[in-house]
């Protein structure tokens, strides 16, 4: 699957969206999260399949659920736009356990918002540490 992503990449940088697409269509056939966070992406453009926010959205679930953090800070990007920023926060929190660095900007953003306790935003900055010191 990891080899079908990489064409994917390939298809994708050459313009080739419906190749791409197939690429990672089989691959997340096949249970490769990072090919579920790239279809979330080729939903939610439109390239080399129909725009469609609700498939983008399952795709990117179901990469954050098998851990893969970017999708993390997407889903919490989606939740903080449709004003739920619990969830976004917790989304945000995870993905940081997990070593993202863009992560803690959302994070910080999040603190100077409000709807990051200070208390989450110090205990989630040590799990980032101990996570990007276990790399």
């Amino acid at each position: 699957p990891v080899a079908m992503c990489q064409e994917e990449i390939e298809q994708y940088k050459k313009g080739d969206y419906s190749s791409a697409f197939e690429y990672s269509k089989k691959a997340a056939e096949l249970g490769y999260v990072g090919a579920h966070f790239m279809l979330a992406g080729l939903y939610r453009d439109g390239h080399g399949v129909e725009m469609d926010e609700k498939t983008s959205i399952h795709h990117t679930e179901v990469a954050a659920i098998g851990g893969h953090p970017d999708a993390r800070c997407n889903l919490a990007s989606y939740e903080e736009r449709t004003g739920n920023l619990k969830r976004a926060a917790r989304h945000l929190i995870i993905a940081a356990t997990q070593g993202s660095d863009e992560s803690i900007k959302f994070l910080m953003h999040g603190f100077k918002k409000g709807f990051v306790s200070k208390d989450d935003l110090a205990a989630t900055l040590r799990a980032h540490q101990a996570a990007v010191d276990a790399t």
